[in-house]
């Protein structure tokens, strides 16, 4: 079983997101995580209900610090914040929007790539390793 982590800034939208479909998507492949580089503010309720919106309810979920876990922690650090993350076996960079402080259509936009790339790491991680 994988242990990955999934990074963003605030550890509010995106990395909670991630979480949420990776709880529900892939539960048989990896244990899963979230943090922020800089988490302060709680998960906003426009991303709990665009969650809700498929299914995937976030109300056990909030925001930790990255800082607070060790480099043994996880296998696969998932980085959605735009900054370097260092010091851990593997790191693999998405390129995702910040949907913090935006509308809902921008929220469903990122909910919506975030699925996508959510279920091919989970389609990955599902596959015989040679």
């Amino acid at each position: 079983m994988m242990r990955v982590a999934f990074v963003c800034v605030g550890n509010a939208c995106r990395s909670q997101m991630a979480e949420g479909f990776a709880r529900a998507y892939g539960a048989d492949v990896m244990e899963v995580s979230s943090a922020g580089l800089f988490p302060g503010v709680p998960i906003p309720g426009i991303t709990h209900h665009v969650m809700a919106e498929k299914g995937i309810d976030l109300s056990s979920q909030f925001p930790k610090a990255l800082a607070g876990y060790p480099p043994s922690a996880f296998d696969l650090v998932v980085n959605m914040s735009g900054y370097p993350v260092g010091g851990f076996a593997a790191v693999r960079e998405w390129t995702v929007r910040d949907p913090y402080g935006a509308n809902e259509r921008v929220h469903r936009e990122v909910r919506d790539q975030i699925e996508t790339l959510v279920m091919n790491l989970v389609l990955e991680l599902r596959r015989p390793r040679k």
